[in-house]
């Protein structure tokens, strides 16, 4: 997926700015005008003058223009490595959340079977007491397991764990195939790594052999808390280590795997074995409850025998503290005070630079979302994105869409006949809008208000069951992908689908009482942004029914990479954090959408505007309608962050860190100069500037 902020998990053949659903199908055509809900109501701005600096200069540095008071009125609270838009729309949604789940944890008000479950998880969760009395009685039939688990068991326990969502080894699961999107398959992928992703473990500067210490530290301290003699955890924990060192040169990098042509290998099931020197695998199936399957998509070909070849030569005595690990701190947020704390100190302190836990209310409601993502959405939606918040959507999308098909026709740089298969591809592309047509049945889930581990376990089992069930199946068109609550939205090239979710419909990203040209500049560019996903580096290269083809002629990818390689040598130059340059390869996908949906959001606000006969030169606030627009879209990426998150992004994440993505859009918008006045050569309207969409 590609998503507009940071993807909270990895779905192969997936882009995100952030994720919803909804299925309407798209005409390419506006509405007509009497017919369609309008999307301002009173003329107010919805931005933020007071983190705006009004002493800095717009044409030499936007984002200090925009968001130059934005950290020194939203200090970083001690529970989070970063504040911006996302984190304020995020904390509101957390409180409505705890509020709606504390009422349902109150098991003598009368409940429905999902407010019974969503109640009974968010008691259990907050019922630390009950966890520290319990100790690791919950865990200990999985740990007894590992201390008896043999070579030849490994296959079996593997899938078991798994099934538990413990990354053992390597990861199993479904999706779409990418040649063939009407077919849901088997994949395979590379795994195991209790550090962020492979280079954490290769890259020899200071600070990554400091971090790969305190890994270390971490791993021998959650050993010693579930039984091991101090010294023994402390040689486990080395051996870990070099143990996941090994998966980590087997593997691709972040970079490599935004390819779908890289991470796409279909082979036969006994093809995929026989790469394994023999390992029966039939019995990790059973574990993890796969349906039969006789073909697989191989992720990583190279991965599965290295994996196989480190597993031989390590000896029983690391394998199970490997496991042991895993499995810890999988569960930790489940398990003793001082494991979790523990958790936390390494991935949230010492990676993340967070000082603080997040409260415990505010991760058993996240928790219980993940759980239960779709009993809790229904009535989040039902309390904050009720009335005609979905149809004024719907009418912004289309605007957009219309925007996207107008600006296809000007492109100097496509044949026609690539043009033709773009608007085709556009066509097809479906909306979703706010939550889900039809609620997922969580009947066969059982959820007790005195088994906090007990439910988390179950939960995520029931989760595997329902992915790896989709095997061999029809493909679920009306499926979301993520929470209604959830901020953040996404683009799915297999679905050709742009996805909100009503968490992300929320001020000041959308505001009903905002003004037109805020409202474009706020959620105008973040719907442009997943719409342009579908033809960035990634997306182009799956057609309008969601297969990976080539429908581009060679001279228009010529000079589509032409165009591209702009913006990878622009961001490429930007330094994040002390040495830390932005790579623009990984970031390019994400840089090609803001870029394009910023120019389809603005294209849409001047269409929109004359269609309700608004004046964009009337003065709001002291702002035009165009000044307003690109203002309301700087503070989208108004922040406030502790280095270490910056560095954990910039060598992780696809998406450029966001004081970038302000100024690295604005300087390559044809009409940001004008708006503002700026004249020609200066920072941010540079003589020389990128264009892609």
């Amino acid at each position: 997926m590609t998503t507009l902020f940071r993807p909270l998990k990895f779905i192969l053949g997936f882009a995100f700015f952030g994720f919803a659903f909804s299925a309407v199908s798209l005409s390419g055509q506006q509405a007509p005008n009497d017919s369609a809900p309008q999307l301002h109501s009173v003329p107010s701005p919805a931005f933020d003058k007071a983190s705006m600096d009004s002493k800095a200069d717009p044409c030499t540095d936007f984002y200090q223009y925009a968001c130059g008071n934005f950290a020194a009125n939203h200090p970083i609270p001690a529970d989070q490595s970063s504040v911006d838009e996302f984190y304020q729309i995020y904390n509101v949604n957390t409180e409505r959340l705890s509020a709606i789940l504390t009422k349902y944890s109150d098991a003598s008000a009368p409940r429905t079977p999902n407010e019974q479950k969503i109640g009974d998880y968010y008691a259990a969760c907050m019922n630390t007491a009950l966890i520290e009395q319990k100790r690791l009685a919950p865990l200990q039939p999985l740990l007894t397991e590992i201390d008896h688990v043999s070579k030849l068991g490994l296959p079996y326990f593997a899938g078991e764990l798994q099934r538990y969502s413990v990354a053992a080894f390597f990861s199993y699961g479904e999706m779409q195939d990418f040649k063939d999107s009407s077919k849901q398959v088997a994949v395979f992928d590379q795994g195991g790594l209790g550090l962020p992703e492979r280079d954490y473990y290769l890259r020899t500067g200071d600070k990554d052999k400091q971090l790969r210490d305190q890994y270390v530290v971490h791993v021998t301290k959650i050993l010693a808390y579930v039984g091991e003699p101090p010294a023994q955890a402390a040689m486990d924990a080395r051996n870990i280590l070099a143990f996941e060192t090994k998966l980590a040169e087997a593997s691709m990098t972040v970079t490599e795997r935004r390819d779908p042509e890289a991470i796409y290998h279909p082979q036969s099931l006994a093809r995929f074995q026989s790469s394994l020197g023999g390992v029966p695998f039939g019995r990790f199936f059973e574990a993890i409850h796969s349906p039969q399957i006789d073909s697989v998509i191989n992720a990583n070909p190279k991965f599965f025998p290295a994996m196989i070849s480190a597993i031989k030569d390590a000896d029983m005595q690391t394998l199970r503290a490997y496991l042991r690990y895993h499995l810890v701190t999988t569960y930790a947020r489940s398990l003793p005070k001082r494991i979790d704390d523990e958790n936390f100190d390494f991935y949230g302190r010492k990676l993340q630079g967070q000082p603080e836990q997040e409260p415990r209310w505010k991760r058993c409601s996240a928790g219980d979302d993940g759980a239960l993502g779709e009993a809790l959405g229904q009535v989040y939606v039902q309390q904050y994105f009720a009335g005609d918040s979905k149809a004024k959507m719907l009418v912004m999308v289309h605007d957009i869409e219309s925007a996207m098909d107008r600006d296809i026709d000007t492109l100097d740089w496509m044949s026609p006949a690539t043009k033709v298969r773009a608007k085709d591809k556009l066509k097809a592309v479906t909306d979703k809008i706010g939550y889900p047509d039809h609620w997922r049945d969580y009947s066969r889930l059982s959820i007790a208000s005195d088994d906090t581990l007990g439910n988390s376990m179950r939960a995520n089992a029931f989760e595997n069951d329902r992915e790896l069930n989709k095997i061999g199946q029809p493909v679920d068109k009306t499926e979301w992908g993520m929470t209604p609550p959830t901020v953040n939205a996404y683009y799915d090239p297999s679905m050709n689908n742009i996805n909100f979710p009503a968490g992300i419909l929320q001020p000041a990203f959308y505001d009903p009482n905002a003004d037109l040209a805020t409202n474009y500049g706020h959620i105008g560019a973040i719907i442009g942004h997943e719409l342009t996903h579908g033809f960035d580096d990634q997306g182009k290269k799956f057609d309008g029914a969601g297969n990976m083809t080539d429908w581009w002629s060679a001279e228009d990818t010529k000079k589509f990479e032409s165009r591209t390689s702009c913006l990878v040598n622009e961001y490429g130059g930007f330094t994040a954090v002390d040495d830390v340059k932005i790579n623009g390869k990984l970031t390019l996908g994400e840089n090609t959408a803001d870029n394009g949906g910023l120019v389809l959001a603005y294209l849409a606000y001047l269409e929109r505007a004359k269609q309700d006969g608004i004046d964009s030169t009337t003065k709001i606030d002291g702002f035009t309608g165009p000044q307003r627009f690109f203002i309301g879209y700087g503070q989208n990426w108004c922040e406030n962050s502790r280095p270490e998150i910056i560095r954990q992004q910039v060598l992780t994440d696809p998406h450029s860190p966001d004081h970038f993505r302000a100024n690295g859009a604005v300087v390559n918008q044809p009409d940001f100069a004008a708006a503002f006045g700026c004249k020609r050569g200066s920072p941010m309207a540079p003589t020389n500037s990128c264009r892609v969409w």
